[in-house]
């Protein structure tokens, strides 16, 4: 049966405590301060540590050091302080979870349900290593790279914990399968993992879209919606694109993060939720402050833990390994059994892959059906080759000093648009932002402008 430790010098919280963990089925110990914790870890190992961080000769977090680094122990802070800071310096150095006084015994129930895979689940990290020796895969993600290693281990790391995580990354590195990994190798793996993209929402919605509504809310709220944060209550939520939503959101999902609860629109009762947060964002994150994209308060709310994702090109034979999966999914799919001439993977190889693993995975599925024989190559479905590490030819535009950022804004979309021969995707993409948003742009500018200057472009 799992052990669990409890540390805090009040006697009736040690008691209160006490009596929760055993009854979800835990045997239990109990210390007053970093004396008799110790005492008690040489009496037997706990599986778990509950502890306050202030104690009569110490901090909790001193008992890390106590900790066999050998033994998975799940060690969750408690802190009777209205900022988290310290707990979420616990978290970095391992801490699986935090609690603020008074104890909300449901999140507590919550945590203590999770806590007994702990120990199976980081064996199952430990095991993913040598599936990815032998395969190349790490969860659903693929790659041997060196810049791929990394991010594995900085995944198998946080995972396991409670920690909030910031995936920063170039339009198709794979961030929602990053954040996927995450999910699945974390305590909440049995509970729900919800993706919404916050650029391809509408403003007059997403608030109804995270937080959810009240039958006649507003019109057509003709019953009442769960939103995001309700349907993903105990999992995991991630919000892709968080520089894409709008501010006054932003202020409401800080809100959210820091108490745990919300309200859906068209009422003022509050709701408890247990989610963890991933964000994700494709633009530098500091510059999205700067630029006034992104609170600065939020940005340092959700960058407890931040991963970057390397690009393509960045990743060496990543590529051909990429490919040759992408592949062996449509021979599986189409019953044929197609495959890479040579000079195929060398001029895959030398592409720079602007669009990423995305824009791979499309380039191969277009080869593969343009390809008549057994045999794919650059004839069939030729590659436009860029040097390394440039994502396409550049062209220029000139911006007078003095232009407003709007009116800047609308030349670098026009010209990317041109650029890219009209086909907004592509287009989207090259600018950083989702496919909904371009086109909001250019709604917005066909509010003011003829529909010829706005639509003359060919689209795809």
């Amino acid at each position: 049966m799992p052990h669990v430790l409890i540390v805090d010098d009040e006697p009736n919280t040690r008691a209160a405590l006490a009596e929760i963990v055993a009854d979800e089925g835990f045997t239990t110990a109990v210390a007053a301060d970093l004396r008799e914790a110790r005492i008690q870890i040489v009496r037997q190992n706990p599986d778990v540590v509950l502890t306050d961080l202030k104690l009569p000769d110490g901090s909790g977090m001193d008992l890390f050091k106590e900790l066999d680094p050998s033994i998975p122990v799940e060690v969750i802070l408690i802190t009777g302080h209205a900022s988290v800071e310290s707990a979420v310096d616990a978290l970095r150095l391992g801490a699986a979870d935090y609690l603020i006084k008074p104890i909300n015994m449901q999140r507590l129930k919550a945590i203590l349900d999770r806590i007994p895979r702990a120990g199976d689940l980081k064996a199952e990290i430990g095991s993913l290593r040598g599936e990815l020796r032998r395969f190349g895969r790490f969860g659903r993600m693929l790659g041997h790279s060196a810049a791929m290693q990394s991010l594995y281990d900085q995944i198998g790391k946080v995972a396991p914990t409670e920690a909030t995580v910031l995936l920063v990354g170039e339009s198709g590195t794979g961030k929602e399968l990053a954040a996927q990994t995450v999910h699945e190798l974390s305590l909440r793996r049995k509970r729900p993992f919800l993706a919404v993209n916050c650029g391809a929402i509408s403003p007059n919605l997403i608030e109804s879209e995270m937080f959810g509504h009240e039958r006649g809310s507003f019109t057509g709220a003709e019953r009442q919606h769960k939103g995001y944060f309700e349907r993903s209550h105990g999992g995991t939520l991630f919000l892709d694109e968080i520089t894409e939503m709008p501010i006054e959101l932003q202020v409401k999902l800080l809100r959210v993060l820091e108490t745990g609860m919300f309200m859906r629109v068209g009422t003022n009762q509050e709701i408890e939720c247990d989610v963890r947060i991933v964000a994700a964002t494709n633009r530098n994150p500091q510059e999205a402050v700067a630029d006034g994209k992104l609170r600065e308060d939020l940005y340092h709310r959700l960058n407890v833990f931040p991963i970057d994702l390397p690009p393509l090109r960045a990743r060496g034979k990543d590529v051909e390994l990429l490919a040759q999966s992408f592949l062996d999914q449509l021979n599986e799919a189409h019953r044929t059994a197609k495959s890479f001439a040579p000079a195929m993977l060398a001029d895959m190889a030398a592409h720079a892959w602007p669009g990423n693993v995305r824009e791979l995975k499309n380039y191969v599925h277009r080869a593969f059906i343009m390809s008549d024989d057994g045999l794919i190559d650059t004839v069939a479905a030729p590659i436009r080759l860029a040097p390394a590490g440039k994502a396409e030819t550049e062209s220029i535009i000139s911006i007078a000093v003095g232009t407003s950022l709007a009116e800047a804004d609308r030349k670098l979309i026009f010209a990317t648009l041109q650029h890219c021969g009209g086909v907004k995707k592509h287009a989207a993409e090259v600018l950083g932002i989702s496919l909904k948003t371009l086109y909001n742009r250019l709604e917005e500018y066909a509010a003011g402008e003829s529909q010829d200057d706005v639509h003359g472009m060919p689209v795809s």
